[in-house]
């Protein structure tokens, strides 16, 4: 028997305020739907099917062909969504069915429904709630066994003080699951197709219906509001935060951090506040991250030193680097071990070898530097001709003087010195001193520009 997923994700989200469909509004800058695709993928699912209505194409663009995808051309109810995957199951598949706004369900948690399934038990994911306004309520005979779902515009008032929930969350074999939902009818106050009509159905034929708690409540809330939304980013951040911190890596405030991706840290490294990770991420031990920084796609070896407001992305660090602050790696930036890249330094596409420094309002660009090179402030790279990037070159232990311009494609030779404020255009050698100056000219007694008054 396989495990199929069905995920529903039809509706608009009108309270969302948005043209875009409420599922692909993200966590972790990641669609809602996509986590729960995620968590379908963990659980071994031999395929996932998406029930997609309201923005379908644009929910099919951002997935594209990691699920099977069915049409709800009307939105006639739970019940009815499922409906429409049925032509995609097996008769003797476990189905699996979740939601697609419903983003943080742990795969664990999810896997306890699917291990009850049998053909004549379904499964039920339910959670106790202080305020169950909103929510279909659980009904129990007197022995405790589940006997029906009643909704909130249908239930009684003695019905309405029951707190244990329906989450929607199930799992049933896919022959049950089609035998059932024929079965079910829209008489009552919304006039739909209610899934939960299903459980009443199932203990009128002698089926079981087991339930199941999840640790944590969060896993079950869904997103129906902008707020709502913006709660569930937290949560799950905080929950990154505290894996972080239970495997040994110092947060200095687990409330400001933002994971939005993949992040591997090493042990004793140190993250401050508000630092964005975004991608796939890696840091090495003993790192330790400013304040503001942002990093995206990149690795940073142990025993670097990231300075406050860094940006680095698609790049990769060596060990005991210092970078910052205000300094900037861009895609294709490589720097070698004990590589200095100071405050207001721009990196790009270009690789800083062992020892080399650039610590100061710099720019270098598609170029090669060796090892223990010094690069003066304001040094530029001018790789860009208004047409083609060119490579510049500068080898072992050069020294570039202050305010200096190489004009790319140009190779600066081993050991070779540039003085202050010279434009290069041509090939340095070994051992040489390169430096262009116009002639000094002075005016004495020179009259400064007076200020004009105001007029009148």
């Amino acid at each position: 028997m396989s495990l199929k997923v069905v995920i529903l994700a039809a509706g608009k989200g009108s309270r969302m305020k948005s043209a875009m469909p409420k599922v692909l509004h993200r966590i972790a800058d990641k669609p809602m739907v996509e986590h729960v695709v995620d968590a379908a993928a963990a659980l071994g699912a031999q395929s996932t099917v998406l029930v997609v209505g309201h923005g379908a194409d644009l929910v099919r663009s951002a997935m594209q062909d990691r699920v099977e995808y069915v049409v709800q051309k009307e939105q006639l109810g739970t019940g009815h969504a499922v409906e429409q995957a049925l032509p995609k199951l097996d008769a003797t598949d476990t189905v699996l069915v979740a939601y697609g706004d419903v983003p943080l369900t742990r795969p664990e948690t999810l896997q306890k429904l699917i291990s009850d399934v049998t053909d004549s038990n379904l499964a039920l994911l339910t959670v106790l709630l202080d305020d169950p306004n909103g929510y279909g309520r659980i009904v129990r005979d007197e022995t405790g066994n589940v006997v029906g779902i009643v909704e909130q515009k249908d239930a009684s008032d003695e019905q309405l003080n029951i707190r244990e929930i329906n989450t929607g969350i199930l799992a049933a074999r896919a022959s049950v699951l089609s035998e059932l939902l024929g079965r079910i009818d829209n008489n009552n106050a919304q006039q739909e197709y209610y899934l939960p009509d299903i459980f009443k159905l199932a203990v009128q034929q002698g089926m079981t219906v087991s339930t199941h708690h999840p640790e944590f409540e969060w896993e079950t809330v869904g997103v129906n509001s902008r707020a709502q939304l913006a709660e569930l980013e937290r949560v799950h951040q905080r929950n990154q935060a505290e894996d972080l911190m239970a495997a040994g890596i110092t947060l200095r405030d687990p409330d400001r951090i933002d994971i939005r991706g993949e992040l591997v840290v090493g042990t004793d490294s140190v993250i401050d506040i508000n630092c964005v990770f975004e991608g796939k991420v890696t840091l090495g031990e003993n790192v330790t991250v400013g304040p503001n920084c942002h990093i995206s796609n990149s690795t940073v070896a142990s025993g670097t030193v990231i300075k406050p407001n860094t940006v680095i992305e698609d790049s990769v660090v060596g060990e005991n680097c210092t970078l910052g602050p205000f300094a900037r790696l861009r895609p294709g930036a490589a720097l070698r071990k004990s590589a200095h890249i100071g405050n207001f330094v721009e990196i790009k596409k270009a690789t800083i070898g062992r020892g080399s420094k650039v610590n100061h309002l710099s720019y270098v660009g598609d170029s090669t530097v060796g090892e223990n090179v010094n690069i003066g402030a304001g040094t530029i790279t001018c790789n860009y001709d208004g047409a083609n990037k060119h490579q510049t070159v500068i080898e072992d232990g050069v020294f570039i003087g202050s305010c200096s311009q190489l004009i790319a494609p140009v190779k600066v030779e081993k050991n070779a010195v540039v003085g202050a404020g010279s434009t290069i255009t041509r090939t340095v050698a070994e051992n040489q001193l390169a430096f262009t100056r116009a002639p000094l000219k002075t005016v004495d007694n020179w009259p400064r520009p007076v200020k004009k008054p105001k007029s009148e």
